[in-house]
C-alpha cells in the first residue's frame, strides 16, 4: 500500500515539474518574440542640413515716435472767434491755427495808450518844470514812473493778446481738430494734435549683452508690415543709459528720413541692427527643434541596428547651441553637421532610438522672411 502512494507520488511530481519545465520555455519564447518586435515607425518630415552664412544682426520691434509731437492747448481761457486750419493738414512753424476773442483786451489797450499819452505829456512837462526849480524833484520821479508805468502796462496787454492768437509751435502735420467756433476754451484745453514726421524716430530695446554694439551711427533697418513691408534705413542716434530691471532689455533710438510721412507715431515696426561681417551658420526649421529645460534638441535620422541586427531606419537626438532666429529659421551654431538629414516635424512623439518612416510631400514652413497671407 506504502509503496503505491511512494509511486503515485513521484508519477505527480514528474507530471508536474514536465508541465513546467514546459510554461518555461514557453514564456521564455514569447519573451524573445516580445523582444524582437518593433513598434510601428513615426511619419516624419526631414530635411537636409546645409551650411548658409547669415549677416550678424539684432532685430527687434519697435515703436513710431515723432521727434517733435504736441498737443496743442488753449494759454490763456477765452472763446474761440477763428479757426485757420483743418483737420490733417501740414502747417508751417508760426502759422495762426485759432484766434480767441480779444476785445476786452483792445478796449484795454485803448485806455492804456491813452494813459501813456497823458503820462509822456505830464512826464515832458515836469522836465521843463523841474529845470526851473519850479517843482520838487519827487514829483519829477512820481512823473517818470507813471510814464514807464503805462508803457508796460501795454506792453502787458499787446502779450496778452499775442498769447490769445494760437499758432504752430513747429512745422508738421495736424491731428484731429478738437473745437469749435464759439466754443469757450480755458487754459490748457486741447485744440489739435501736431506731430513733425520727417524725420522721424523709431524707439526699440535690445537685450543688455547687445548694448556694446549699439554704437550712435549704426545703420538700422526699419521693416512695417502695414505699409506692405516697405522698408526704411536709418541709424541709431542715441542709446539709453539704464538697464530696464523687468526685462533687461536697454531702449535704444534711431532717426530716419520718412518723405511723405508714411511711418506715423506709435506704428509697430520690426528693427534689424547689422552688427558686422557675416557668420556661417546651419539653418533649420523652428519646428525642428525640441526645446527643453536641459538644453535644445534636434533628431539627426541615420541607419540602426535593432536587438536581432536587422537595420532599420531611426533617429538619434542631438543637443545643439541656437543662434538668432529669422523668420520661420532658427540658426543652428553647433552640433549639426552639413548633410546630416534632420527631422522637421513629429519631434514631440520622438525618443533616441525610435525607427521613423519619412514622408516629405508636405513641409512645414522654412522661410527667412515670411509674409502673412491673404485671408
Amino acid at each position: 500500500m506504502a509503496k503505491r502512494m511512494i509511486l503515485m507520488l513521484v508519477s505527480m511530481a514528474l507530471l508536474l515539474g514536465g508541465l513546467g519545465l514546459i510554461k518555461v520555455q514557453q514564456f521564455q519564447a514569447m519573451a524573445e518574440q516580445f523582444a524582437a518586435m518593433q513598434p510601428p515607425p513615426e511619419a516624419v518630415t526631414t530635411i537636409v542640413a546645409k551650411r548658409e552664412s547669415w549677416p550678424a544682426m539684432v532685430g527687434a520691434i519697435g515703436t513710431v515716435a515723432a521727434v517733435q509731437g504736441v498737443t496743442v492747448a488753449a494759454d490763456l481761457p477765452g472763446i474761440v472767434e477763428r479757426i485757420t486750419f483743418t483737420s490733417g493738414r501740414a502747417v508751417r512753424e508760426g502759422e495762426v491755427l485759432v484766434q480767441l476773442d480779444t476785445k476786452q483786451e483792445q478796449a484795454q489797450l485803448a485806455a492804456a495808450q491813452a494813459q501813456l499819452e497823458l503820462a509822456r505829456l505830464t512826464h515832458e512837462r515836469m522836465t521843463g518844470l523841474v529845470q526851473q526849480d519850479a517843482v520838487s524833484r519827487a514829483e519829477y520821479d512820481a512823473a517818470a514812473a507813471n510814464h514807464t508805468q503805462a508803457e508796460a502796462r501795454i506792453n502787458e496787454i499787446r502779450a496778452t493778446i499775442a498769447r490769445k492768437t494760437i499758432r504752430a509751435p513747429f512745422t508738421g502735420v495736424l491731428g484731429i481738430r478738437q473745437v469749435n467756433l464759439g466754443q469757450y476754451l480755458s487754459g490748457g484745453d486741447p485744440i489739435v494734435p501736431l506731430q513733425s514726421l520727417n524725420p522721424i524716430y523709431v524707439n526699440f530695446g535690445v537685450p543688455q549683452q547687445d548694448v556694446a554694439q549699439m554704437r550712435p551711427g549704426r545703420e538700422v533697418r526699419i521693416v512695417a508690415e502695414d505699409l506692405g513691408g516697405a522698408g526704411f534705413t536709418g541709424r541709431i542716434t542715441a542709446v539709453d543709459s539704464v538697464v530696464d530691471e523687468t526685462t533687461r532689455n536697454v531702449q535704444v533710438q534711431a532717426t530716419l528720413a520718412n518723405p511723405g510721412g508714411k511711418l506715423r507715431p506709435g506704428m509697430f515696426v520690426h528693427t534689424q541692427v547689422t552688427l558686422g561681417s557675416a557668420q556661417d551658420v546651419i539653418a533649420l526649421p523652428a519646428s525642428s527643434i525640441n526645446y527643453a529645460p536641459y538644453g535644445d534638441s534636434v533628431f539627426v535620422v541615420t541607419e540602426m541596428k535593432g536587438p536581432q541586427g536587422q537595420t532599420y531606419k531611426g533617429v538619434r537626438q542631438q543637443v545643439v547651441k541656437l543662434g538668432p532666429a529669422r523668420g520661420d529659421q532658427v540658426a543652428v551654431l553647433d552640433g549639426v553637421h552639413p548633410g546630416e538629414e534632420i527631422v522637421t516635424s513629429g519631434v514631440f512623439k520622438l525618443r533616441n532610438g525610435v525607427a521613423v518612416l519619412v514622408n516629405n510631400s508636405v513641409q512645414p514652413a522654412n522661410s527667412s522672411a515670411p509674409k502673412p497671407e491673404d485671408k
